[in-house]
């Protein structure tokens, strides 16, 4: 039984969960080594987060649809592109810029920061690399205002953590390449307008390529019955027959080399953004500790709630701290695969257990939509395997510190 006075501090507390009331939390005074332009970013999209997207993500989550009314006002904070050059209609900022997007991003929700880390790392970074002039004049300013939206097609049926095997391929038809295959678990590609390809050629190397919506043989059927991810829009992409130009294929860049790099870039952002939901799920945490009375005293005044709640900031300040390192090594392009790899699956797998704690600390309510918790929770059991599972990145910790590939 509850007392009177407890059960109208849990209502009020209750009635408050709809809003968005977090507070930040910087145990190490982190914040001190940020810019002002770092802080400037991070208030205006905590801001814009709080007030378009907190509202509406559970909502969202139970219905199992993307908010695509909220493209426009990612493209507004900059999330699209954040480190494409002005000159490409990027925001050109720098690359702690775009952790700290990505961080607040998925603070709200793993697939609202999904949608832009593709959009960013998957799709501009990769036409900005490896793309002709030309394309990315025509691509990156629409995709970095919003106006196009992209994916990203490396993982097939067949093949996940081994895109060498990959079994989609292309055949030269003079003027174009005729591509056929298929693609799975994408992110974005049930409303993206182009998708970044990669298949093999005839000589079974692996290329890159811009695949367009409207070219005949090119579907992206929607993927359903997720428990996770579910305000995320997650599809295949078919390929049957599809005549792409050859002004659309990447001119240079050929083998595994060109889609690994995209992917440590999206790594990267997964880095700060897990950090998001721990922090989200503390503060939870913590305010419902210290308002929920059992036996007389709030529950944070227990010795094993108190453990929780340290071990919690703890790990989350050592992850702030790699993350932000991780950052400066990338601005100074020193950042390796490897660092970028120990950062993503430490962070996640932190987040992960951050989201299981904080869940007992609110008991039966953790599993309610009034709090995120089990949102977020359910959202990382994907982050922990994709864009490498848990177990592929600790491999390559393994053989960055030994030498030895374990991989064969």
């Amino acid at each position: 039984m509850y007392s009177e006075n407890g059960v109208a501090i849990l209502e009020d507390f209750k009635a408050s969960a709809k809003q968005d009331l977090f507070q930040f939390h910087d145990y190490y005074n982190i914040d001190d080594l940020l810019s002002d332009e770092h802080k400037l970013i991070r208030q205006s999209a905590r801001d814009w987060v709080k007030k378009e997207v907190s509202p509406i993500i559970e909502d969202a989550a139970q219905q199992s649809k993307f908010p695509t009314h909220i493209l426009p006002g990612l493209a507004n904070i900059g999330a699209f592109g954040p480190y494409i050059p002005a000159e490409y209609g990027g925001p050109g900022l720098d690359q702690i810029s775009y952790g700290i997007l990505m961080q607040e991003l998925e603070r709200c929700d793993s697939g609202v920061r999904s949608t832009a880390s593709v959009q960013s790392s998957l799709v501009m970074y990769p036409i900005f690399k490896y793309a002709s002039e030309a394309l990315k004049q025509r691509l990156l300013p629409k995709l970095a205002s919003g106006d196009m939206m992209g994916c990203f097609g490396l993982t097939e049926p067949n093949h996940g953590s081994n895109p060498a095997g990959m079994e989609t391929r292309f055949t030269d038809a003079g003027d174009h390449v005729i591509l056929n295959g298929a693609k799975m678990w994408i992110s974005n590609a049930p409303f993206a307008d182009v998708a970044v390809v990669w298949a093999k050629d005839e000589g079974d190397i692996i290329r890159g390529m811009v695949v367009e919506r409207g070219m005949e043989g090119f579907s992206t059927p929607e993927m359903h019955g997720k428990w996770s991810l579910r305000a995320s829009a997650t599809g295949e992409l078919l390929f049957e027959d599809v005549k792409v130009p050859k002004e659309n294929i990447f001119p240079d860049i050929k083998g595994l080399k060109g889609p690994l790099s995209c992917l440590s870039s999206a790594r990267y952002g997964i880095a700060w953004g897990a950090i998001g939901c721990a922090l989200d799920c503390y503060d939870t945490a913590l305010r419902y500790a210290k308002e929920r009375n059992q036996f007389g005293k709030p529950i944070a005044g227990f010795q094993l709630t108190q453990k929780k709640l340290a071990e919690m900031i703890t790990e989350i300040t050592k992850a702030q701290l790699m993350a932000f390192r991780l950052g400066q090594l990338k601005n100074e392009e020193r950042a390796t695969p490897a660092q970028i790899s120990m950062a993503k699956r430490n962070n996640v797998e932190m987040a992960l257990k951050i989201c299981r704690d904080s869940r007992q600390i609110l008991g039966g309510m953790g599993i309610m939509d009034e709090y995120p918790i089990m949102r977020h929770m359910m959202n990382l059991e994907s982050v922990i395997t994709y864009e490498g599972t848990h177990e592929i990145h600790l491999l390559i910790t393994g053989m960055d510190v030994t030498g030895i590939n374990a991989f064969h």
